[in-house]
């Protein structure tokens, strides 16, 4: 229901926008290589604000709405992808939705005072000690679990209490993809069982943030168009390998993706180190 209120915003209010036109094949290419990747757990946020950045395709002012609303239509479909393919628990479900929900609401007045440096640090600290964790497990160094697609007792609470905290990060700027990823297998869970659950939560972030840029016309309308359509290519694409990767090559993903959050975390935290005061 919420994605067919969003298409009709994006319709209604589009119409009155003052710089209608079509997407380019550049900006297509953006929409379906950032959500390829996005679908792999690599999130399509960083990576396309950085392409807008170098190319000056995008006033900054335009960044957060573009990409808010461009990406929703790939999330939505990645969202109904692993929903209807992956039978992770639906009350795990719903409840990681709510958290992460709840925490980008509540969360966002207290993440945003916290000293940007040290949550970078720390995030990417700990991200890198999870990576090395998973790859000792994939090297058979360490034991693993991680075939279940449901969680109980304290599994379960601690899963629900992490989305909320993750979903106010996101008010920092931190991707929830990533670290959302490796906290389920870590708790145990399947590698393929994080995928609904983060496609999900983000679905709702996005279009309940696009509804609002999409009213107040803060967006670059023909990039919109790009990142949408050609981010459905690419999530068709990445989900079927997703789907058909076996478990090993799917637990050697999740570290590559907890290498790449950890560097992500580390250099942004040096950048901000260096940044004026």
């Amino acid at each position: 229901m919420l994605s067919i209120v969003f298409l009709g915003c994006w319709v209604v209010y589009g119409r009155q926008h003052p710089a209608r036109r079509a997407p380019t094949v550049a900006e297509l290419a953006i929409g379906f290589v950032t959500n390829f990747f996005d679908t792999l757990g690599i999130g399509s946020f960083p990576t396309s604000t950085s392409i807008f950045r170098l190319r000056r395709m995008v006033p900054d002012e335009e960044i957060p709405g573009t990409l808010n609303i461009g990406h929703a239509p790939g999330a939505i479909a990645e969202a109904l992808i692993f929903v209807t393919a992956v039978a992770v628990d639906p009350g795990l479900l719903v409840s990681m939705i709510i958290g992460t929900s709840l925490g980008a609401w509540l969360g966002a007045g207290v993440v945003v005072r916290l000293p940007r440096v040290g949550l970078q640090t720390v995030l990417g600290l700990g991200t890198l000690i999870a990576a090395l964790l998973f790859v000792a497990v994939n090297l058979h160094l360490l034991p693993g679990g991680g075939e279940a697609f449901e969680l109980h007792g304290w599994r379960f609470v601690l899963a629900v209490v992490a989305s909320a905290v993750l979903g106010a990060l996101m008010s920092a700027g931190v991707g929830l993809f990533g670290p959302l990823m490796i906290l389920l297998a870590l708790l145990g869970m399947h590698p393929l069982a994080a995928f609904p659950i983060m496609m999900a939560a983000g679905a709702f972030q996005q279009m309940i943030s696009g509804i609002k840029y999409l009213r107040r016309g803060r967006y670059a309308y023909g990039t919109t168009l790009g990142l949408g359509i050609g981010g459905i290519v690419g999530v068709l694409l990445a989900a079927y390998l997703v789907k058909s990767l076996p478990l090993t090559l799917l637990r050697w993903l999740v570290a590559a993706v907890a290498l790449y959050v950890a560097v992500d975390f580390l250099s942004a935290a040096l950048r901000s180190s260096r940044a004026p005061r």
